[in-house]
């Protein structure tokens, strides 16, 4: 792995080493190790935090180039463009609807139900997760186990800035419908986002459960359970209100998490 590390680097570096053959074998093992599973974009580490592998993503980059515009048919359908789709579903134990579509270079793991929907190159799905209908995953968003992504929720893609965190949602998170996740922000484990919801950098995430109000930006904390809200901004124009998202409580941690979900949604009226 080092050495495909090192020859990345080097064409990413020097994009005239695209041509080359060793090159683009480099390339085209990343996507089909990332395919299988055998490297992630980005990937928790014992401390709980998030460690984005830049050269895996400069790999993701450098692989349009080097393919060629095909047509694919399917049935009587037909597209034209550069990248292969997932395929041999059966074997992997994934349940794919019509019309969903995967990216070859995404992984799904076993378990996984996509209902008519869209995972882009790059993107980890874990185990039990549903990505419901019209939701889509980004390239190279990360989306843990037992996560339900409701109809129309959009995880937003990033590939560059290399730096950037592609946007994360943690195992056992709840999505509600047409919510937008977006710019590398993280939800975390068990929470829940209500219908609605937009989260990016620079939205901000207030906790409105105590006596004073918490802000927090790019990051919803472990079981928070979350609804779209607005705050007074001045403006040379005069006030107005802004779009933020509000803390308004927590999922039990010590109660089963499908119960502690359905209480959560009881107890806080919130719309999914």
């Amino acid at each position: 792995m080092q050495e495909i590390k090192s020859v990345i680097e080097k064409a990413w570096d020097d994009r005239s080493l695209l041509s080359e053959a060793a090159t683009r074998e480099a390339i085209n093992e990343v996507i089909e190790f990332l395919d299988k599973g055998k490297l992630r974009v980005a990937e928790p580490t014992e401390d709980g935090e998030w460690q984005v592998n830049d050269w895996v993503k400069k790999a993701v980059v450098m692989y349009f180039p080097i393919r060629e515009m095909k047509t694919i048919e399917v049935g009587p359908f037909e597209f034209h463009d550069k990248m292969a789709l997932k395929k041999d579903y059966a074997s992997q134990g994934v349940r794919v609807v019509p019309h969903a579509i995967a990216r070859y270079g995404a992984y799904l793991e076993k378990g996984v139900i996509m209902m008519p929907s869209y995972v882009n190159i790059g993107a980890w799905v874990g185990s039990g997760s549903m990505v419901d209908t019209w939701a889509t995953v980004g390239s190279c968003g990360q989306i843990g186990r037992n996560v339900h992504l409701s109809g129309g929720v959009g995880i937003g893609g990033v590939l560059e800035p290399l730096q950037a965190t592609p946007t994360i949602i943690e195992d056992n998170c709840f999505i509600g419908s047409r919510s937008i996740v977006v710019e590398g922000v993280r939800v975390c484990k068990e929470a829940v986002l209500g219908a609605n919801v937009v989260l990016t950098k620079s939205t901000r995430i207030i906790d409105v459960t105590g006596e004073e109000p918490v802000t927090y930006r790019g990051i919803v904390p472990s079981r928070s359970v979350v609804i779209p809200g607005s705050y007074t901004k001045d403006f040379p124009a005069g006030q107005y209100n802004v779009s933020c998202a509000l803390i308004i409580g927590q999922r039990k941690e010590s109660t089963d998490k499908k119960t502690s979900l359905n209480e959560a949604l009881r107890e806080h009226n919130v719309a999914v």
